[in-house]
């Protein structure tokens, strides 16, 4: 990876692990985030962490809720970029895009959660931007869901077909071992 890459970590709040919510795939999704984490943080590339502040009261994510604290080992470090959203796209009415402009970083890794919701969002939106996106399918999760059909989908099923929407329209996808080796890590 040439020049500046800004990791963006989204949605790794503690409301991710309220037991209400449907089952999930990639169990090992937080461990691949926390490599990429402490990777770039020692290559001393910008990285940014995502939260999402819903705009109900009684979600997991309202404001004066614990589920809006990022998790433990997601919590940003002083000099690291905080995003809040409304929305699932990280890039819509929140100033990042403006962020990564000032600072003339041109590439972003994409990790978090959800793969079909806020990291598809923010990826499709970062590579229409213009900025090279890369997606990591091993450190991104979804949860099961029904389709609009009405049959139910696995979080697997869920996780690897938006992978497919973006992989060579709007982004590459790839491993946490192939953006390590590429960051020099």
């Amino acid at each position: 990876m040439a020049g500046q890459t800004a990791l963006i970590i989204i949605d790794m709040q503690k409301g991710m692990g309220n037991s209400a919510l449907p089952s999930r795939n990639n169990p090992r999704a937080e461990d691949n985030m926390a490599r990429l984490a402490a990777a770039w943080r020692e290559a001393k590339q910008p990285l940014v962490c995502v939260r999402h502040v819903s705009r109900s009261p009684t979600s997991v994510f309202a404001p004066g809720q614990s589920g809006i604290e990022f998790q433990e080992r997601f919590a940003p470090l002083p000099h690291e970029h905080v995003v809040e959203k409304n929305v699932p796209d990280a890039l819509i009415n929140t100033g990042l895009e403006r962020w990564l402009h000032a600072r003339g970083i041109e590439q972003v890794v994409v990790v978090g959660v959800s793969t079909n919701n806020s990291v598809e969002a923010t990826a499709r939106t970062a590579g229409n931007l213009g900025f090279v996106t890369t997606v990591v399918a091993d450190a991104t999760f979804a949860f099961e869901t029904q389709d609009y059909a009405g049959n139910v989908r696995s979080a697997e099923d869920v996780h690897l077909m938006a992978l497919s929407n973006l992989h060579g329209e709007y982004t590459e996808v790839c491993t946490t071992d192939k953006v390590l080796i590429a960051l020099g890590a």
